[in-house]
Parts: C-alpha cells; sequence; structure tokens
C-alpha cells in the first residue's frame, strides 16, 4: 500500500519539493490531499498533475475561481476555508501530514492531524514556537510521531538516530548568517527588500528568507529544537556556517560530536521524513568535501538582535514565544510592503513582548488571543 499524505502547503517552497520527492518515489508515496493559501493556479495545476482526493484554497474568496480551474476534474472535491484545512487532515486514508504551511495558520490544523493520529512531518516551525508545549502533550497523548522536516532540525534528529540511551550534552545548530552576515550595522540600518531576499544558500520563501535575512527564522529553530530533543536552550549553540554544509550536529557526554552533511537540498530532510527509518535514493548533487571549505563563526547578537530575543522568549517562558511569533509575522510582511524598515523590525518586535500581556500558563484560547493581541500591537506601533 502506498503511503497517503496530505501537503498543507503545497505551493509554497515545501511543498512543491516534497511533490517532487513524491513523483520520484510514486511507488511509494501517494498524495490525498492538497492545499494553499492564495496560489490557486499552482493548485490546480499540482491537482491535475497528482489526482489527490481533495484540495483547499484557504482563502475561501478564491474558492469559485478554484473550482472553475477544476471544473474538468469532478473526481476531485475542492474545499475553502480555515475549517476545511482542520477537517481534511482528519480523513481516514492519511497516514501522515506534511505541515508546510507558514505561519501561525499552520497550528490548528497541524494540532487536529496530531488528534486524529496521522504522522506529522512538521515543516511549519511556528507551530512550536508558539504551543511547543501543548503539541508535545498532545503528540504524547495521542502517539502521534512528529518528525522534523526543516533541514536542521532533520540534521539533529538524523545525528540521534541509535543514540536513544545516551544524553544531549550540547546541540549545534548551524546557520548560513544570511545575506547580511558581513554587513555593519550602518549597512544594515539602509537595506532594501530585494536584498534580503538574497539569500546566498538556499531557495525559500519570501517570509522565511526575510526571517533568515534578520536571523529571527535561526532564534524560532532554537526554540523548536527545545521542544524535539527536549534540551534546555542552554545546551542550544549556534553557530554561523556560510557554507550551509554542516546542516547540525549534536555532542555527546563523552565530547563526541555527530553531524549531518550534504549539500543544501531541502529535498533530503523531506524525504527523510517521509522514509524514515529507510534511506531512499534521491537524485541530485552529491558532497564533494574538496570543493567545500567549512568554516564557523559566532553570531553577533547586537547585530542580528532578533535571535537574542528568541533566547529572551524562551527564557520568559509561557505566551512570550507566541508574543514574538506574532509581532515577526506582522513587522516581516510590513518589511516586505515596504512599511518599516529592516532594524525597525526588531524595535516593534521588543515593543510589543513589553506591551502584551503575558502568561505563564497559556492554553490554546490563550495563545489565539495571545496571537490576535500581539498583531494589533506591532500593526500599531508599525503605523506610527
Amino acid at each position: 500500500m502506498k503511503k497517503q499524505i496530505a501537503i498543507l502547503g503545497s505551493t509554497g517552497s515545501i511543498g512543491t519539493q516534497a511533490l517532487e520527492v513524491i513523483e520520484e518515489h510514486s511507488d511509494l508515496y501517494e498524495v490525498y490531499c492538497l492545499t494553499a493559501n492564495n496560489k490557486v493556479e499552482l493548485l490546480a495545476e499540482q491537482a491535475h498533475k497528482f489526482n489527490p482526493a481533495a484540495i483547499v484554497i484557504a482563502n475561501e474568496q478564491r474558492y469559485d475561481e478554484l473550482k472553475r480551474l477544476m471544473s474538468d476534474r469532478p473526481d476531485i472535491k475542492v474545499y475553502a476555508g480555515k475549517q476545511a484545512l482542520d477537517d481534511i487532515v482528519e480523513a481516514g486514508p492519511i497516514n501522515m501530514v506534511l505541515t508546510a504551511m507558514v505561519g501561525f495558520a499552520g497550528l490548528s490544523p497541524t494540532i487536529h492531524a496530531i488528534k486524529a493520529g496521522k504522522t506529522i512531518a512538521l515543516a511549519n516551525k511556528e507551530t512550536l514556537v508558539v504551543a511547543g508545549e501543548l503539541i508535545l502533550a498532545l503528540a504524547q497523548q495521542y502517539h502521534t510521531p512528529i518528525l522534523p522536516v526543516d533541514s536542521e532540525h532533520s540534521a539533529i534528529f538524523q545525528s540521534l538516530v541509535g543514540e536513544d540511551q545516551n544524553p544531549i550534552e550540547k546541540i549545534l545548530l548551524t546557520a548560513s548568517g544570511g545575506p547580511f552576515r558581513l554587513k555593519t550595522m550602518e549597512e544594515i540600518a539602509h537595506v532594501t527588500k530585494a536584498d534580503a531576499l538574497k539569500h546566498p544558500t538556499w531557495d525559500m520563501g519570501a517570509k522565511i528568507t526575510i526571517d533568515s535575512a534578520s536571523m529571527m527564522n535561526k532564534g524560532f529553530e532554537v526554540i523548536e529544537a527545545k521542544w524535539l530533543f527536549g534540551v534546555d536552550a542552554k545546551q542550544i549553540q549556534v553557530l554561523v556556517h556560510p557554507q550551509s554544509i554542516v546542516h547540525s550536529a549534536v555532542q555527546f557526554q563523552d565530547g563526541s560530536v555527530k553531524a549531518q552533511l550534504g549539500v543544501p537540498d531541502m529535498r533530503l530532510p523531506i524525504q527523510y521524513a517521509f522514509s524514515f527509518p529507510q534511506r531512499l535514493h534521491l537524485s541530485g548533487e552529491r558532497l564533494d568535501l574538496f570543493k567545500h571549505p567549512l568554516e564557523f563563526f559566532e553570531p553577533d547578537l547586537k547585530k542580528f538582535r532578533c535571535l537574542a530575543m528568541a533566547y529572551e522568549a524562551i527564557d520568559k517562558g509561557g505566551n512570550m514565544p507566541c508574543i514574538v511569533n506574532a509581532a515577526n509575522e506582522i513587522v516581516n510582511r510590513g518589511f516586505l510592503e515596504d512599511k518599516c524598515g529592516f532594524l525597525q523590525m526588531g524595535d516593534i518586535i521588543a515593543e510589543t513582548m513589553q506591551r502584551a500581556t503575558f502568561d505563564k500558563n497559556p492554553t490554546y484560547e490563550t495563545y489565539i488571543a495571545t496571537d490576535a493581541e500581539a498583531r494589533r500591537i506591532a500593526s500599531e506601533l508599525m503605523s506610527k
């Protein structure tokens, strides 16, 4: 029987590469459902090619357009809206849900998938950033495996295979450093969105690329690693590694370090989540260590204050990471829409952290309210 996979966010960078993996191993995997937020044309194109049982467009205003594009395929069910996303992941035939949606919107369908007992291939880091404690408790309650898809967390996961009884001394979380690694604060103050979107090693969507430039993305990955691997944030060290060859590593109590290396190719961690514990053939470039020097540097927390604020949010705990995430989503979009400057993003996030209501013991309802409040505060600050 082929593994039935639902892809939440099939039109994004992770989603499209996941479809490449499925196409290469069509004897093992089959698409059950595809979802998108706005890209109806690409969603319809994917549906015609991969023949899922259903597709969902989150933006209900695009439903009629999607229906027209799918009028020649009455066998594929078409749904719209956030509730449809929650409902579709519970479908009986689904074995695995790849959560490749970006942002807070991925939280609710991930919770529904966990409660339905579906294996989670987690590419939506905000789910654990916002509600890590809740998600892990639900995964344990419903005996639902969570397999990391982020290249760094997949590398850590791969390094831990066979080390079940060996405690982690330190996680070495690598970062490319983004496009502004060598720029001064004065230079960074004047960068544009075009500058920020030129990532040196990875081809990602706009939101994650901007987060990488500010290093907020790495801050979120620290939070995610804390929950995924059960370590204290103080045991997670960020290393700037411009070549993006060492995807991350684990140091054990005997001083040994295990790392996963490879060329920058997101298909590898996606495929490993799909096939775990097996490794399947993957077409593409192979790593040649003769051609790649390996360099490592400490991150500049003054220049990249978003990374420092992520550590601060972990220390504070409660709903503070949720506040940071919501504010970051607002300023990230604002920067892409020329509503705020690059360094101003950090200023607004810091102010939102001060103003938003803190809750040490949040519930799911708290996260929803916190997200709305922090977005409102950040939006007001950005409009001043």
